[in-house]
């Protein structure tokens, strides 16, 4: 029989790590609800959602029986030339939810392929209308889209995409939300368009909570701000609710904080609760109607795995329990517990600063801890922590209970105690 931990060592590559070098892992061989639980017996809360995707628990058994039924008919097949069931019934549920005027979907296997799907339709759009200039697109410093070459080009290109920045196309930027005042941002803002709108198809953000680059918030003005201008030129406005979507951040859309809806958004990990690989590009009929009636009227994207039946289902399913209960109180219980829990870190010398909204909770550190307080203190808490850059955080399944959710911010607190380690090395960049 194999020696998993061994061969893993030696031949498999895991994500920002190093074969030559690479950092522990733990073997596991089941999950379910809150837990992982290891090839040796022991278990670990996932505190971070196994990257923020499990949403309602790993395992559910309402997730798990639609993948199994579904897969008892038809487990794949091409979207080019077919449709079925659970892709025409999650497309449905999706129009009823997103926000206002949003109702066309396009349905990708990840949240990097939805980004550059939304891009694609930012930029075929203004193909469509003559403009054939407008191909770039602009963005927020301190963002993150993902890890495919448009999305990492659309990241805050001082992130962990510098490494690329020869390969990727050039896009527009603006400053960091919260980095200066707003009325400077603003006026930041209407000189890129003065000096570049002919050349930008639409504006494309994380809304509120700018995740892995950031793992910062930000308030509801600059999205407002950003729908005047995108609506004064004619460009499109894409919001980014991979991260902050679905609860995470409170209400069901982040972008609600703000009462702004845009263009065209993406959604992904928790909707089918973390069980299996499925995002979706949603764009208004307005969008659609402008590419199709452009050449080609096509719209130039398909995934081989678009709309997956077994994915369909699984969010069909995911949705469902969504809409069972009340997340938004749930997550008010997160937020509330992640705050007592968090606050008193703030005193802590190696911390920088501690940040709260929804169901994520953020230490920010001068530095992280080395690497092995951190190991020790996940093997000590039993609690599974992601550090990355200088982020110490919390963002558990939305179906935390409050003995959980007080473990997790007991480990944070514990490793937060620890003594500054050696500089950021990239084994903890998510």
């Amino acid at each position: 029989m194999i020696d998993v931990l061994d061969f893993d060592r030696r031949n498999i590559w895991h994500p920002y790590a190093s074969l030559a070098n690479p950092p522990p892992v733990r073997h596991a061989v089941s999950a379910s609800g809150l837990e992982i639980t290891l090839s040796d017996g022991r278990r670990l809360i996932d505190a971070v959602s196994s990257w923020w995707c499990v949403a309602h628990g790993h395992n559910h058994p309402a997730i798990t029986e639609a993948i199994r039924r579904q897969s008892s008919s038809m487990c794949h097949v091409m979207f080019g030339g077919f449709t079925h069931t659970p892709a025409a019934e999650l497309a449905e549920r999706l129009a009823a939810i997103c926000p206002d005027g949003l109702d066309k979907v396009f349905f990708a296997d990840s949240g990097s392929i939805a980004v550059e799907v939304a891009v694609k339709m930012a930029t075929q759009y203004q193909h469509a209308k003559g403009r054939v200039r407008r191909t770039k697109m602009l963005a927020l410093k301190g963002g993150y889209h993902g890890d495919t070459a448009c999305a990492m080009a659309l990241s805050d290109p001082d992130g962990m995409h510098v490494l690329f920045a020869g390969m990727m196309p050039r896009h527009f930027f603006v400053s960091k939300p919260n980095s200066l005042a707003f009325e400077a941002w603003r006026e930041e803002l209407s000189r890129m368009f003065s000096e570049h709108g002919d050349e930008i198809a639409g504006v494309v953000c994380e809304p509120i909570f700018q995740a892995a680059n950031a793992m910062d918030f930000y308030g509801g003005e600059y999205l407002k701000e950003l729908r005047l201008i995108c609506d004064e030129h004619d460009a499109l406005l894409v919001f980014d609710e991979i991260a902050a979507g679905l609860y995470r951040t409170g209400p069901l859309w982040a972008a609600s904080l703000a009462g702004v809806a845009p263009d065209v958004m993406t959604i992904g990990k928790a909707l089918t609760g973390g069980h299996i690989t499925l995002a979706a590009t949603v764009a208004s009929s307005r969008v659609a109607d402008v590419i199709s009636s452009g050449e080609p009227s096509a719209f130039m994207h398909g995934p081989t795995y678009m709309a997956n039946p077994l994915a369909c289902a699984a969010a069909c399913a995911s949705l469902d329990l969504f809409a069972a209960s009340d997340y938004s109180d749930k997550v008010a219980r997160i937020e509330s517990g992640l705050r007592e829990g968090l606050e008193p870190c703030r005193s802590l010398d190696n911390v920088a600063d501690v940040r709260v909204m929804g169901a994520v909770g953020v230490l920010e550190m001068k530095r992280l801890p080395a690497r092995n307080d951190i190991e020790r203190v996940i093997d000590e808490t039993g609690v599974w922590l992601r550090p990355f850059a200088n982020f110490i955080y919390a963002m558990p399944p939305l179906v935390t209970d409050g003995a959980s959710l007080t473990r997790i911010t007991r480990a944070i607190a514990k490793l937060a105690e620890c003594p500054p380690g050696p500089e950021v090395s990239g084994d903890f960049h998510e």
